[in-house]
């Protein structure tokens, strides 16, 4: 295992300018001019060498008058924090309770504080699909329950699943499911007349 004691100002700084995560843990760097402390492998923007002091732990670096990162944490235990499943949690959690919300990939991206194209990358490596199609599976899940538990017709639980039209309703149910709005409903009732016009 590596030793923040034996190793170099210069090796330190090669790992912080790489955000090399084989450091975490190891050292923590802190940035005088901003007065917070980083794990090695922090992607905030690289400091000044001349302004760059290195801890061998959150510790010492909060000692020195330095405070915590905001943005990978290095206050938490490395063993239980992981910056990208907070980010995969922060964003499910947003879309669940905002599903009715025509809210854009951007927009998510800026409320769980990362940019669109991380978002995406982090969330489709993490659960084998984009946040758009997490987002689509919370409104056919949540329109199969209105089908099945009200009298809402098609048109009316589109729009309150946060549908915009009645065509990309469709569409998205239908590509979810194998089956349109109505037919998912007569299906699951058992009575194949009297389907609604879709």
């Amino acid at each position: 295992m590596k030793d923040q004691n034996n190793l170099s100002r210069d090796t330190m700084w090669k790992a912080t300018v790489s955000c090399d995560s084989a450091y975490d843990g190891i050292f923590f760097y802190a940035v005088k001019t901003t007065g917070i402390f980083c794990r090695p492998s922090c992607k905030s923007k690289v400091p000044n060498f001349e302004n760059v002091s290195f801890f061998s732990n959150a510790h010492e670096a909060q000692r020195a008058g330095y405070r915590p990162c905001k943005r990978c944490r290095s206050d938490l235990n490395i063993k239980i924090y992981d910056p990208f499943e907070c980010v995969l949690e922060d964003t499910m959690r947003l879309i669940k309770n905002n599903y009715v919300q025509n809210m854009s990939l951007n927009e998510i991206a800026s409320r769980v504080g990362v940019s669109r194209f991380h978002l995406n990358r982090i969330f489709k490596e993490r659960t084998g699909y984009t946040p758009r199609i997490y987002l689509e599976r919370i409104r056919v899940k949540k329109a199969k329950e209105l089908l099945l538990t009200t009298v809402f017709n098609s048109t009316e639980i589109g729009y309150q699943t946060g549908y915009q039209s009645v065509s990309s309703f469709y569409n998205a149910f239908k590509r979810n499911t194998g089956f349109s709005p109505s037919q998912f409903r007569a299906f699951h009732s058992g009575n194949t007349e009297n389907q609604e016009l879709d």
